[in-house]
C-alpha cells in the first residue's frame, strides 16, 4: 500500500524496477531504462502543471483544431510538446506519432536514433480539464521494423500485438503511473516529496468477472439491438441459486478513457465505447488508446475487443484509425461479444 513519502525510503523506484527486469533480458542494453527516465520525466512535468493550470493560465482552448477536428486545450498542446522535447533527443527513438500531429513526428536530425517507435495520446480526456476530472497520458512502445536512420509511419502502423511496452499516467487525487512489458502489470505512485514514482501496485490482476460496466448511455438510441439488450441484462437481477437475487452491475462513466480503464483494472467489469449510427468505425484511436489499453489489459488477465475480435490482432491502416473498444474482466468483454453477435 502506498504511504507517503515513507515510501521513498523503502520502496523500489520505477527507474529501480524496469532496470531489474531489463536486467533478466540477454543482451539488453539499457536503451528501454533510459527512454522510461524520459517517458517520467515528461509526467512529473505535465503533473506538475495539470496541478496549477489554473494558476498558471494554461486553461481553456487554444483556437486551433487537431487533426481529429477537435478543439485543442492549451494544456493539449503543453503536454504534447513536454513529451516531444522529453525524448527526442535521448537517441531511442527513430520516430514518433502523436494523436495530436497529422503525421508522424520525426526526430531532428541533430539528435541520434534509435530501435523504438513511441506513440501517445498526450493528455486523454482533456475535455474534462476545465472542470477538474482526472485525466492522463497514454503511451504506447514498439520496436522498429525499418532499416535506416529515421523511422517512417511503417514502423507506427504495427499491430498492437507488436507492442514492446505500454502503460498511461493518470493525473487524479495522486499521480499513478501504470506500465506493462507484457508478462505483467505495474503500478507506481508519485510522491511528491521526493519526485519520485514508487511501486504501489504490484502484479495486478484483473478480477475475470465485474460488477461495474460503464459506458455513455446518453448515445443508447444510437445503438445496435445487441449492444442494448447487453445493458439491460447488466442491469438485471439474477438469482443467485439458493433463492436470493444477485446484485445488478452498477453503472459508472467518467468520459475519461485513462479514469475509467483504471478503475476497471483494478475492480475489474467492463469499459465499452461501442461503434453506433453516428460513429460506425468506433470512436477511439487504435494507437493511442485502444491498443495500449488492450495490451495492458490482458497482461493483467483481462480481454479487449472491437466487439468482433481482439484489439490487439487489428491491423492499423492509418495512424489516426478508430475502433470499437470493450475491455475489462474477460467474462464481461465476452458477454458483451456474445450479445452483439445476436443482431
Amino acid at each position: 500500500m502506498y504511504v507517503g513519502s515513507a515510501l521513498s525510503t523503502q520502496g523500489i523506484t520505477l527507474e529501480r524496477h524496469i532496470l531489474e527486469q531489463q536486467l533478466a533480458i540477454p543482451g539488453a542494453t539499457g536503451d528501454f531504462t533510459g527512454l522510461f527516465q524520459q517517458i517520467a520525466l515528461a509526467a512529473k512535468v505535465i503533473n506538475s502543471r495539470v496541478r496549477s493550470a489554473g494558476l498558471a493560465g494554461i486553461l481553456g482552448l487554444t483556437g486551433e483544431k487537431n487533426v481529429q477536428g477537435e478543439e485543442v486545450q492549451k494544456l493539449d498542446e503543453f503536454a504534447n510538446n513536454v513529451l516531444i522535447r522529453s525524448v527526442e533527443a535521448g537517441g531511442h527513438l527513430c520516430v514518433m506519432a502523436s494523436e495530436e500531429n497529422e503525421g508522424i513526428v520525426r526526430i531532428p536530425e541533430q539528435f541520434p536514433t534509435g530501435k523504438y517507435v513511441l506513440m501517445f495520446d498526450p493528455l486523454d480526456g482533456s475535455s474534462n480539464i476545465d472542470v477538474d476530472i482526472n485525466i492522463g497520458t497514454i503511451f504506447s512502445i514498439h520496436r522498429r521494423i525499418t532499416v535506416g536512420r529515421h523511422g517512417t509511419e511503417a514502423d507506427c502502423l504495427q499491430r498492437g500485438a507488436s507492442q514492446v511496452a505500454a502503460g498511461y499516467v493518470i493525473y487524479g487525487s495522486s499521480t499513478v503511473l501504470v506500465y506493462s512489458m507484457g508478462e505483467s502489470v505495474h503500478g507506481f505512485t508519485l510522491d511528491p516529496a521526493v519526485g519520485e514514482f514508487f511501486l504501489s501496485h504490484e502484479n495486478i490482476r484483473i478480477p475475470k468477472k465485474g460488477k461495474i460496466y460503464s459506458v455513455n448511455e446518453g448515445n443508447s438510441l444510437l445503438w445496435p439491438a445487441g449492444l442494448r439488450r447487453w445493458i439491460t441484462d447488466m442491469q438485471t437481477p439474477k438469482p443467485n441459486g439458493d433463492g436470493t437475487m444477485g446484485t445488478p452491475y452498477s453503472a459508472r462513466y467518467v468520459g475519461s478513457l485513462v479514469a475509467d480503464f483504471h478503475r476497471t483494472l483494478l475492480k475489474g467489469g467492463v469499459f465499452a465505447y461501442p461503434a453506433d449510427k453516428k460513429s460506425p468505425q468506433g470512436k477511439l484511436r487504435l494507437l493511442y488508446e485502444a491498443a495500449p489499453m488492450a495490451f495492458l489489459c490482458e497482461a493483467a488477465g483481462g480481454a479487449a475487443s472491437t466487439g468482433t475480435g481482439r484489439i490487439l490482432d487489428v491491423a492499423p491502416t492509418s495512424l489516426h484509425q478508430r475502433v470499437p473498444l470493450y475491455i475489462g474482466s474477460a467474462e464481461d468483454v465476452a458477454a458483451a461479444e456474445r450479445f452483439l453477435r445476436e443482431e
